[in-house]
């Protein structure tokens, strides 16, 4: 990665020490601009189409959830070059 774009959050309070430890720039959206992150929002809808907004995660099991994950990641992509994230992944730690 060349660097990360996260969202204007409290759990990011840790992005200078994470940059530290991976030497990857952190850069944040502006509030209530979601287009700045692209693929987050449309990681985002593909997950709604399996869990509604407001669903508690804890009520489905593991399995489901890894199954859901499953189908997310080896569906291709256009970001991707229409690669699955598993093959992208795949290639990556293969390099």
């Amino acid at each position: 990665m060349r660097s990360l774009t996260w969202d204007q959050g409290s759990e990011m309070a840790a992005h200078h020490a994470f940059s530290i430890a991976t030497d990857i720039p952190v850069y944040f959206c502006d509030p209530g601009s979601p287009w700045q992150r692209g693929s987050n929002e449309n990681t985002n809808g593909l997950l709604r189409q399996y869990f509604p907004k407001g669903t508690n995660l804890a009520t489905h099991s593991r399995e489901h959830l890894d199954a859901v994950a499953a189908e997310l990641n080896s569906r291709p992509r256009k970001t991707l070059g229409w690669e699955t994230p598993a093959e992208r992944l795949s290639k990556l730690l293969a390099a």
